[in-house]
């Protein structure tokens, strides 16, 4: 049985996990970081991983701990726009940076057209990989409004999904890309 901490998977022995704080580092309280559009202040130890500290000191319990070790994407976040794993980041690095996590996509209560995408056709079984994809394809259409299936495949590369769910991932990345056309030609 692996044991769990705070309403997180402890990692096994000789593993990193979501709290990476060593005793040597002391604590520094109000460690500034833009979240989700907003100035927070973190109250979290430097060297504690921002997974962490998103997760249990802010709440924003979309971004999901998996591995622990920047193997599965559970944990992607935008961090100044571009991808990043939240469990290999350490709280200091961040600081005065903009994360971005899947909470932070949809404006206003209304779903990006990733998160339209991916609720309209079904793309996720069991959903633990779904933050992490959406956040992920974000990214991607920000930078290829219309991507084919390959670029497709080759963004999503580093994100897993155990229920094998990937055609219908790609299928909502396809269509998030043409929810996002319609919506800036109505502009």
């Amino acid at each position: 049985m692996v044991p769990r901490l705070h309403g997180v998977r402890a990692p096994r022995p000789g593993r990193r996990g979501p709290s990476q704080a060593t005793p040597e580092e002391p604590s520094t309280a109000g460690l500034r970081v833009i979240v989700n559009g907003e100035a927070r202040s973190l109250p979290s130890e430097p060297g504690r991983s921002l997974l962490y500290a998103l997760r249990e000191e802010l709440g924003l319990t979309g971004t999901k701990y998996g591995c622990g070790e920047g193997e599965c994407g559970a944990c992607t976040i935008l961090l100044d726009g571009q991808p990043a794993l939240a469990c290999q980041l350490k709280v200091k690095e961040v600081e005065h940076r903009k994360v971005t996590t899947v909470e932070g996509l949809s404006v206003g209560g209304l779903l990006n057209p990733v998160q339209r995408a991916f609720a309209e056709l079904g793309a996720f079984q069991c959903g633990y990989c779904t933050p992490g994809m959406v956040v992920r394809a974000t990214a991607l259409l920000a930078e290829s409004p219309r991507p084919s299936r390959s670029e497709i495949c080759e963004a999503l590369e580093g994100n897993l999904c155990r229920c094998c769910g990937y055609a219908a991932i790609v299928r909502a990345v396809e269509r998030a890309g043409e929810l996002a056309g319609e919506t800036s030609g109505r502009r």
